[in-house]
């Protein structure tokens, strides 16, 4: 089964092919860093059931062999390649598909790194909309 996916402003679209060999919430500081949120959810598919189909990302080495992908106008991060520590995989940010709900999470990863609160999270009241509003 094919997927798309992309950037917020449009400019990077790429697609998938099949289903991914995992899907995982990470908690590690770099993808919180990187994503500017608390964790990043990820599918991680063959390098070769992955292409841009519109549009070019802009490319950032964040530690090592790491290279994280992301739109250079709205700034969405897209994709991480990391060729020594996950080789012949693409692993897609999975908020970015058009589909988010397609892909269900397997498990938590880099929890040593998560944040406390992130633990508990089940236990927040919660609200379909601004509370207040």
């Amino acid at each position: 089964m094919k997927r798309q996916g992309g950037c917020q402003c449009g400019t990077v679209r790429y697609e998938v092919d099949g289903e991914p060999q995992r899907a995982s919430l990470c908690h590690c500081i770099d993808c919180r860093k990187s994503a500017g949120a608390p964790a990043v959810s990820w599918a991680a598919y063959d390098d070769d059931k992955f292409r841009i189909i519109q549009g070019e990302a802009a490319t950032f080495n964040s530690s090592g062999l790491s290279m994280r992908s992301f739109c250079g106008k709205c700034g969405t991060g897209l994709y991480f390649v990391n060729t020594e520590v996950l080789p012949g995989i693409v692993d897609i940010q999975t908020a970015t598909l058009d589909d988010p709900n397609a892909i269900e999470m397997e498990c938590q990863i880099q929890t040593a790194e998560r944040i406390d609160w992130m633990a508990e999270l089940h236990a927040l009241p919660e609200f379909e909309r601004w509370p207040g509003i």
